[in-house]
This record gives structure tokens, sequence and C-alpha cells, in this order.
């Protein structure tokens, strides 16, 4: 069975003050193709993130997903035909002691399929990630720490990661730009700036996040210069090296003639000391 449903937005940003009510929607949309209503159930479950990948957890509460016990859905149920859409609202009423800084919820929605006795909720369920900022005392504090690029690859595409820290209380954004040139042709092969798209990635407070890309459109044997630009918290890190992309065929194939080269140069000295000996 396909999941035929949407939801929308994925994921908002929105700025709470402590003692207010703040009213927002999602928005669900029963597929066109679909060939049958959609049953459906709205919910809020806390959002958090665990590792350097960012596993979503909307299972674990903190300090910082206490929103959830904020919120009230206006209308939690209800049914979709085909190609039909429904905008769902919820309420957040802010506790006048919320504390300030960032506060995460996800607003789920999963499918509801009717069984003859009862109601049972089928493995469809999408996330629709909150993240709020209270007002207050906000603490922005990040650092980069790394900016990797590889000055080898055996394959394509090449993978350029950077890794970054936020000791704060609120998330804040890593904007990321990369440029990317053959050395050897010149020709530009890939470049992110404000104009063309660059990269934003949101880091969690209290977190560490790894965030990798994987460059491609390379040749399968060369030089190019990798570049990659990074702003976050008020800090810029920029590393630029020369990638070589040499595959393991060619370099045994490089090895096989270099070991044909060599034995070739041996059986001429060694045949040249024959003469030199009977001479």
């Amino acid at each position: 069975m396909e999941n035929t449903f949407s939801v929308m937005p994925m994921s908002q940003s929105i700025n709470l003050h402590a003692g207010e009510v703040y009213h927002g929607s999602i928005t669900v949309a029963n597929s066109a193709d679909s060939s049958k209503d959609l049953n459906y159930v709205v919910s809020v479950a806390p959002y958090s993130v665990v590792g350097e990948n960012y596993d979503a957890d909307l299972a674990t509460m903190s300090n910082r997903s206490m929103i959830k016990n904020w919120v009230k859905i206006a209308e939690p149920t209800g049914t979709l035909a085909p190609n039909e859409s429904k905008k769902i609202e919820f309420v957040i009423t802010v506790p006048e002691n919320a504390p300030a800084g960032g506060q995460y919820m996800a607003v789920t929605v999963a499918e509801k399929l009717l069984a003859e006795d009862s109601m049972v909720s089928s493995v469809f369920e999408i996330a629709s990630l909150v993240y709020a900022n209270v007002a207050g005392e906000t603490v922005h504090e990040g650092e980069i720490l790394e900016n990797n690029i590889p000055g080898f690859a055996t394959s394509t595409p090449v993978t350029i990661s950077s890794l970054f820290s936020n000791t704060g209380n609120v998330h804040q954004i890593a904007t990321i730009n990369i440029y990317v040139k053959n050395v050897l042709t010149g020709e530009e092969i890939l470049s992110t700036d404000a104009a063309s798209g660059n990269y934003n990635e949101l880091i969690m407070p209290e977190t560490e996040r790894l965030v990798s890309y994987d460059v491609a459109d390379l040749p399968v044997v060369g030089v190019v210069e990798v570049s990659q630009s990074i702003k976050y918290s008020g800090k810029l890190s920029v590393e630029t090296k020369n990638v070589v992309i040499c595959p393991l065929w060619f370099i045994t194939l490089a090895a096989v003639m270099l070991v044909g080269v060599i034995w070739g140069v041996f059986k001429i000295v060694k045949k040249w000391r024959q003469k030199k000996v009977v001479a």
C-alpha cells in the first residue's frame, strides 16, 4: 500500500513570547491519484536529535521540547476525499515562565485505517517540524569544529564534510558555499552562492552536527580544486584543496605497467652485463 497523502510545510520556524497565544497551522492533502478517502489523526510529539548524524527522536521529552505540552490541535481527526486538502490549525499557549531559547516539536499526521470492529493506525505518519524561539536571554554560541576536504579519492562522487557545535540555547543556521573546478581544463564544475543557491543547515542547541555533501560530475581520473566556505555563529572558515581522483583500476593498471617497465629494464641490464662478461 502506498502513502498517498502529504503535509505542508515540512518544517517551520516561529518566534514566541512568554504569556502569548500563538496561532499556527499545517495543511494535509490527500493525493489526486488516491483511490480512497484519507482518515487522519493529528498529534504533537517532542522533537530532538541524537548523535552527529541527527537521527530524529520523537519520543524523548527534554527542557527543549516543553512546547509539546503548550499545544492544542483544533480538529485532530478528519477525513479527506481524493484531491482534497485541509488546513489544520493549532494553538500554542506560552506560559508566563517559559524559558528563553529554542523549543522543538513535531506535528504528526497519521493515516487511520477503518477496521470492521475498530479504528487502527497504519504505518503511515508524516511529521511537520516546528522550530520555535522564545524571546528573552537567547545565547548564540557555536564553533566550526571541522572543514574537511579529502586530498585523494579512488571513486566519485567525492564527499566533503563539516562539523558544527552549538553550545547556545537556540538553533542557528550554518551557510555553506562550495566551489569546484577541473584543474587540468579550468572548467567550473560546481559553484554555490547566495544567487545560485547555497546550503543552509540548521544546528540545534547543545548538539554537534556532521554535514556531508557528495560532489558529483567529476572526471573519472584527474585533479579538481575544491573550496568549502562556511559561515556560522559569526565565524568564517574557508578550506581549499586539490583533490586527486585516481580509481583503483587505474592504480592497478599503473602498477602493472610500472612492474613491466622495471622488468624490461632489468632484462636489458642483465643482457648487457652478460655481453660485457663474454667480451
